[in-house]
Parts: C-alpha cells; sequence; structure tokens
C-alpha cells in the first residue's frame, strides 16, 4: 500500500528533484550513519559513514518502482535492509582487494523487500525514524508559521518555559500564548500526517504516531501530553544530530 503522497514524492525523487533528495537526506541520513558507524564498529571512518548513507538513498530512490508491499517490509525496515547491504558490500570490497581478487558486484535487490530476521530492525530503530518524521514536520511548520507564534511553542513547549515568562517576554497575555500554542499544535499535526503518510509503505505505519504517544486527532486533553512527547522527541534529536556533527568533525579511520 503506497499512499498518493508517498507516490508523489517517490516520483519527485525518480525525476531528480533535487529539493525532494535533500529532504530524503536531511531527515534520514543522521539515523543511517549512526547505524552504520554501529555496524562498522570501527572498521570505517565518518567520510565512508556519509558515502555509504548517499549510496542507500541512492538505491532506495533507484528500486522503489519495484517495491511490492505484499512482501511485507516498512519503510524504515527497506531502508535498513539496503544499508545493510551497501555496507556489506563495502567490507566485501576491501576483503577482496586485500586478496588481490578484485571488487566483486553487488546483487541483492530482492532481499530488500522482505522481512528478516537478520537485518536487525528493532524498537529502538524503529522509534528514531518516527522522530525523524516528526522532526521534519516541525521543520515544515518552522517555515510556515508565523515567526512569533513558532517562537512561543518554542520557548514553551521545546524549551519548557513556564507560560507566565514567555508571556513577559514576547509582550502578550497568557491566553494569547495559549491561542497561539493551539495554532501551531494543528498545524504540526498536519504536518506530521503529511510527512508520515509520505515515508510509509504499509498500514501499520500510518498508525505509528499514536503508538509513540503523539495523538494526531486529539481531544483537549491530549494537548499536554502531545507538547511532551514533541519536546522529548526534539531533544533526542538535538543530541542526534550534535553526535553526527561531531562524528564528522573528528573523522576517523
Amino acid at each position: 500500500m503506497l499512499t498518493n503522497v508517498t507516490t508523489g514524492f517517490i516520483t519527485r525523487l525518480r525525476d531528480n528533484d533535487e529539493a525532494a533528495w535533500y529532504e530524503l537526506w536531511e531527515t534520514f541520513g543522521p539515523i543511517l550513519r549512526a547505524q552504520l558507524s554501529k555496524w562498522g564498529k570501527g572498521r570505517i571512518g565518518a567520510e565512508t559513514v556519509r558515502d555509504l548513507s548517499q549510496e542507500t538513498l541512492t538505491a532506495l530512490s533507484g528500486s522503489i518502482d519495484r517495491y511490492d508491499p505484499s512482501r511485507g517490509a516498512r519503510f524504515s525496515t527497506w531502508l535498513l535492509a539496503i544499508a545493510k547491504h551497501v555496507l556489506g558490500d563495502e567490507m566485501d570490497k576491501r576483503m577482496a582487494l586485500k586478496r588481490g581478487s578484485g571488487n566483486r558486484g553487488a546483487s541483492f535487490e530482492e532481499a530488500w523487500m522482505t522481512q528478516s530476521a537478520s537485518i536487525g530492525v528493532d524498537e529502538e530503530y524503529e522509534a528514531a525514524v518516527f522522530r525523524a518524521k516528526v522532526e521534519a514536520a516541525l521543520r515544515n511548520v518552522e517555515k510556515k508559521a508565523d515567526f512569533v507564534d513558532f517562537s512561543i511553542f518554542r520557548m514553551r513547549v521545546l524549551d519548557g518555559m513556564p507560560g507566565k515568562d514567555v508571556a513577559a517576554q514576547v509582550g502578550v497575555s497568557e491566553p494569547t500564548i495559549s491561542r497561539r500554542l493551539t495554532k501551531i499544535r494543528e498545524l504540526l499535526r498536519v504536518e506530521m500526517r503529511e510527512v508520515i503518510g509520505k515515508f510509509s509503505f504499509t498500514e501499520e505505519e500510518l498508525e505509528e504516531a499514536k503508538r509513540n504517544g503523539v495523538e494526531l486527532n486529539p481531544s483537549k486533553a491530549d494537548d499536554g501530553l502531545f507538547d511532551e512527547a514533541i519536546a522529548e522527541i526534539c531533544h533526542q534529536q538535538q543530541e542526534l544530530r550534535r553526535r553526527d556533527e561531531e562524528a564528522a568533525r573528528l573523522g576517523g579511520p
């Protein structure tokens, strides 16, 4: 099952739309680099990790038209399977060069489409993929929203400032703060539906927000829990990007 949003994004990738490519890289690049580094166990440096993450996304877009949802792979599973094969091919090439036997040609596309225990998908990885989608939605909201409204959301929700302090800093009443927070929440929920739909291959993925404690069809009572979940996701993504940038600066073997 591919949604219209998903297929539209795939079309943009296949047409070499630079904005679509950048979105894919910006959203999932840090996760892929973290996973490749984990698998590499110090045998590959930061520059190679970045190259392999780009190869993974290139392979994903190049084979997307052959995806068969009946074979059971989620977007996140497929992405990880491709990354594992790309890394394996790199390590095989290194071993072949050491033996003086040349490079092995890769042929593994069929394996990308299936669920496999050998791929190493776990709850931590799936949660990281979901957080990346939320972060992407938040970036979209920041671009579209009124600057003051998003600043209020950042201070009140992401930075955890008390409402009265935010009101004093912005120079408006607390009820106004509340109204502006509501506007950003509503916009963020819309953007999350869009982003989740864009990177979802299965019905199960379309329901992942609720499983992660982020209610997209809420009652008023859900707003506090929504804010807490978004703030935690934002902080975890900031830490992921900090580690990613540090790895890029330090380089490696």
